[in-house]
């Protein structure tokens, strides 16, 4: 064991809590989150069509995705539904509001994106359930087969929202 293994533990620990507790937030309504009324209502909002899959989408992402990266489970799934979450938290809520997180920017889900990212290209180090498991999964190429599922996804989200957008500015 290193000091890369114990700094990808803390790393993944932290992380995967606080991407747990906003998935709890949107899925449950816990610790003053909207629930999945409120998260279909934000999708809806954002233009994401279907609102609830997206809501869904989203919710069980970043909750099941939160709990894989913090156990080291599954790794390059796991980081690659976080990353296309907050990909989609950037482009759609906070790119408008510039970088700083005090102005409603992207400051905090780019953070927990490349933190996410960097874990899934890594890999989860000795001290994860991928290691004690021996999950054959080969971090490189099962992390870019991840990220390429993931862009293709969040591409078609983005497109069916810019269409809508585009829609909407032509009746108005």
């Amino acid at each position: 064991m290193t000091n890369l293994d114990i700094g990808l533990l803390i790393l993944r620990i932290v992380v995967g809590i606080i991407f747990v507790g906003h998935g709890s937030q949107k899925l449950f309504g816990w610790f003053d989150g909207p629930g999945m009324d409120g998260t279909t209502s934000m999708m809806e909002k954002m233009g994401m069509e279907p609102p609830q899959l997206w809501a869904w989408l989203s919710a069980m992402g970043e909750l099941f995705g939160g709990l894989g990266l913090a156990l080291g489970l599954l790794t390059p799934i796991a980081a690659t539904a976080l990353v296309g979450s907050m990909l989609v938290a950037i482009i759609k809520v906070h790119w408008p509001n510039g970088l700083w997180n005090s102005d409603g920017g992207y400051e905090f889900p780019l953070v927990m994106a490349a933190a996410a990212f960097s874990v899934g290209l890594m890999g989860p180090g000795l001290l994860s359930l991928d290691n004690l498991l021996n999950l054959p999964l080969r971090q490189p190429l099962a992390y870019g087969i991840a990220l390429l599922l993931m862009l293709a996804i969040v591409a078609v989200g983005l497109g069916q929202s810019m269409r809508q957008e585009a829609e909407e500015r032509q009746h108005a």
